[in-house]
């Protein structure tokens, strides 16, 4: 009997990691297999990791797409672009706030664009970290905002670069949203002033 659960579980973990790797769901074999402790972890993972990006329709949040749209969905940590003509449609992994206090949602707009741009902390992250620095200089590889940044209508918030890869994909921003340097830079050339902007 020892035998049959040890050789249930070893098929279980290899069908498991199959299903994974062919990006199918682990339910369907726990479903087919004894219900046991390591089925259900496995089906808990495998629903995290298939399920970390939200399908989002513009149609839901905007009436049209002039200039183009940016939905910044701050739950899965996910910035959806859209062109103005449709034809274009990009899905970027991001930093979001480090919490609810710091958190903006609602509708905004690019008003401005700046490649390498300087970086002076706001007043309340000097107040919470009095030890950095007053400005970073644009073109500086430490610089918290990258090589590119798209400056919203609301004071102090942006969507930038960051120089700290280890951010994307948690909640590790001031109020701000981050990108990798490859997709702040894509993103940079197809946005415009005047792009639409929600964070939801």
């Amino acid at each position: 009997m020892a035998n049959d659960t040890t050789m249930n579980r070893r098929t279980l973990l290899g069908a498991g990691a199959a299903l994974l790797g062919a990006g199918l769901a682990a339910p369907a074999v726990a479903q087919q297999a004894n219900s046991t402790e390591m089925e259900a972890e496995i089906s808990r993972s495998t629903r995290h990791n298939i399920s970390a990006f939200r399908t989002l329709n513009w149609q839901d949040h905007f009436e049209t797409t002039t200039n183009g749209v940016i939905l910044c969905d701050l739950q899965s940590r996910a910035l959806h672009f859209w062109s103005e003509d449709q034809s274009v449609y990009r899905l970027y992994p991001t930093s979001v706030p480090l919490s609810e206090d710091l958190t903006r949602t609602g509708y905004t707009e690019v008003v401005d664009k700046k490649m390498n741009p300087t970086w002076r902390p706001t007043p309340s992250m000097r107040e919470r970290n009095p030890e950095w620095p007053e400005v970073v200089e644009g073109g500086d590889p430490m610089n918290p905002l990258g090589t590119r940044a798209l400056y919203l209508s609301w004071q102090f918030y942006r969507i930038h670069g960051t120089h700290d890869t280890r951010k994307i994909g948690r909640r590790s921003s001031n109020g701000c949203v981050g990108l990798y340097k490859e997709h702040i830079e894509e993103l940079y050339e197809m946005a415009r002033i005047g792009t639409q902007v929600k964070l939801v």
